[in-house]
């Protein structure tokens, strides 16, 4: 199953549907932790998107690439202010290589979920792990899969109900970690439907995962703000380092 390239039709609405995670409260702890862990060097964003990252953490002095699947993804972000400084190669991020040595790479907002095979998401903490200097880190973002949320005998559940979004999440594939998120969105008056695969991961699953790459588990946090993670935590911010 491969990863679902968003055509230009989504792209265009992509900010719009995510409103949400460009609140000042959301980005702003986002970039701050991103430039700490910078540390003054280059970064990488893998899935940039249309910049919603990339391009605050430039403005803060932090020289970003990226690598994007999507071209229509990317030239959303190449019409927006400040875009110059972002270098935004085209390709998957299993694979695809960029020139330079990072001192981070990072992976936001459950994108390693895009790659919907367990061998495929080991490729994207190789080639994270390949980009990397020696000391640098990889940081990825991930919600904590809740398959035991959806009630007994329904086909799935229902995470957003808002006067804009409705989002249902269906367990496809339990033995494959296969869910289906489908959305239905208010855009500029019109209503946007959207459904795609997505392969969640088990927080222990992906510190294997970085094992296999050569990266070690630093520091998990429930949020950007360094919150402490428990067993009762629903998203993670996970930081893996390269030895140095």
């Amino acid at each position: 199953m491969a990863s679902i390239v968003w055509g230009p039709e989504l792209a265009e609405a992509y900010d719009a549907a995510s409103a949400s995670m460009f609140d000042p409260a959301v980005l702003d702890p986002t970039v701050d932790l991103l430039a700490e862990l910078a540390r003054g060097g280059p970064a990488l964003e893998l899935a940039v998107g249309t910049g919603r990252v990339a391009l605050p953490l430039s403005a803060r002095g932090v020289a970003v690439s990226g690598i994007e699947l999507s071209p229509h993804m990317a030239d959303e972000l190449r019409a927006k202010p400040g875009s110059e400084a972002v270098e935004v190669t085209i390709g998957d991020m299993t694979t695809t290589r960029v020139d330079g040595a990072f001192k981070l790479v990072y992976l936001v907002w459950n994108a390693i979920m895009n790659v919907t095979t367990q061998q495929e998401q080991v490729a994207v903490f190789r080639n994270a792990a390949a980009h990397l200097e020696p000391g640098g880190c990889f940081v990825v973002e991930l919600g904590v899969p809740e398959p035991h949320r959806r009630p007994p005998a329904e086909l799935g559940r229902v995470f957003s109900m808002e006067a804009d979004h409705v989002g249902i999440d269906t367990y496809d594939d339990p033995v494959g970690q296969i869910l289906s998120s489908h959305h239905w969105m208010e855009v500029h008056g019109h209503l946007v439907r959207h459904s795609a695969p997505y392969r969640y991961v088990w927080p222990s699953e992906l510190d294997l995962m970085a094992q296999l790459a050569g990266l070690a588990m630093a520091q998990r946090w429930a949020g950007w703000q360094k919150e402490p993670f428990t067993a009762d935590s629903t998203d993670q911010v996970v930081v893996f380092e390269k030895p140095g």
